[in-house]
């Protein structure tokens, strides 16, 4: 794995848990923030031809009135 590959992926996963500590929260503004940032870095991923399927749950994607 190339090292902006490797880079990459620790943002996204640094994100998530930010995403994770923001709902258990209940800040729905800061979810939303880091949704949008996650969805950011897969976008840059898939425009170098980087296969994030494994990365994230898309269900991890919606924001909270979405999900219930």
């Amino acid at each position: 794995m190339s090292e902006f590959v490797t880079v990459l992926r620790g943002r996204v996963q640094g994100a998530q848990q930010k995403l994770a500590t923001a709902r258990e929260a209940g800040h729905d503004y800061e979810i939303y923030l880091h949704i949008a940032r996650i969805k950011d870095l897969l976008d840059l991923a898939e425009r170098h031809g980087i296969d994030t399927t494994d990365w994230i749950d898309p269900a991890e994607l919606t924001t909270t009135e979405a999900r219930g």
